[in-house]
């Protein structure tokens, strides 16, 4: 195992302890009640976890995502992944920070606006970013998973700095691991139930029906899987845009399939809200919305490929350059 494995692995494996520990199904509840998970919060920021991808941190963006891919994959009711990018792009330090997109003259849909230290706002199309230093609450909102998604004022006064990368597409390839982590669960749920779960004397895993749709399911979370990984892999390319158009566009669809298998698998049970299955399909589609949803970055990987032309169609999906 090479020393970049090496590292990924134990902050990998370090994090699923933790979030092991933490993210049970309490935790969540009050989060979705408006709770936020203050020692889980310092639990990370504990083991510099907060500083993931961050200049001097001596940690890859790769490793950046990864771990935000395991955050989807339990649940984390914080906003871990703003955090991550605000101090990729301005070396913030230790608070709690996030990120929202500019509309008339505010900043929307914050993840823990409330709480933030700092907040970044967006545009789509713009690298630059609006820093407000001392954020003002404007309205507190939740998305369809309970979390807090608040609007924020932006002033005149407010900071801009350019960040290179688009942000907005950054944004977006967070939520593809987001939602590629939330689909292993689902599938790992999946999978747990149909064994426990008996039905004429046997385990409804035994039934082909079953077998098929849990088969769906592994399918899409596999190419979830990929996609989210292809759209890390352009961050050092010219292709960065297309390829976050297209992991972003292929994880919604499977969020779209696998979900529904899901909860089909689980039956009226999966529909309770004593489950813990719906923290995560309602994470999924939550997420698969925001940032742009799948015509959106559909749409825009559409118009880039009619500009490659015809006859440089296949040479730009057949390699990575």
């Amino acid at each position: 195992m090479s020393e970049t494995q090496s590292t990924l692995q134990l902050i990998l494996d370090s994090g699923e302890k933790i979030f092991s520990d933490h993210c049970d199904k309490k935790l969540l509840d009050q989060a979705e009640a408006g709770v936020f998970a203050e020692n889980l919060w310092q639990q990370i920021v504990a083991n510099g976890f907060n500083q993931l991808g961050a200049s001097g941190s001596g940690t890859t963006a790769e490793e950046m995502y990864a771990f935000i891919m395991q955050c989807g994959r339990f649940a984390v009711p914080l906003p871990v992944a703003e955090t991550l990018l605000v101090n990729s792009w301005l070396e913030a330090g230790e608070g709690l920070y996030s990120i929202g997109v500019v509309s008339e003259g505010q900043i929307v849909d914050v993840p823990w606006g409330r709480k933030a230290d700092k907040v970044v706002g967006i545009q789509l199309n713009s690298d630059v970013v609006f820093v407000v230093e001392q954020p003002a609450l404007v309205e507190q909102k939740v998305n369809l998973a309970g979390e807090p998604r608040d609007t924020i004022a932006l002033p005149d006064d407010a900071r801009t700095v350019e960040v290179g990368l688009d942000p907005y597409a950054q944004l977006a390839l967070t939520r593809s691991n987001l939602m590629a982590g939330a689909l292993q669960t689902l599938l790992d749920l999946g999978i747990t139930f149909a064994t426990e779960r008996t039905q004429f004397g046997r385990p409804i895993s035994k039934f082909q029906a079953i077998q098929h749709a849990l088969a769906i399911v592994a399918s899409e979370v596999a190419a979830a899987r990929r996609a989210a990984d292809a759209g890390v892999d352009g961050l050092q390319s010219q292709r960065f845009l297309p390829e976050v158009a297209a992991s972003k566009a292929r994880i919604g669809e499977a969020v779209t399939v696998a979900a529904e298998q899901i909860h089909q698998i689980h039956g009226a049970m999966g529909f309770t809200h004593e489950h813990r299955l719906h923290h995560f399909s309602r994470r999924a589609w939550a997420w698969r919305d925001e940032f742009g949803n799948e015509f959106h970055w559909q749409q825009m990987l559409g118009n880039h490929l009619a500009a490659v032309g015809a006859d440089n169609l296949w040479s730009f999906i057949a390699t990575r350059g």
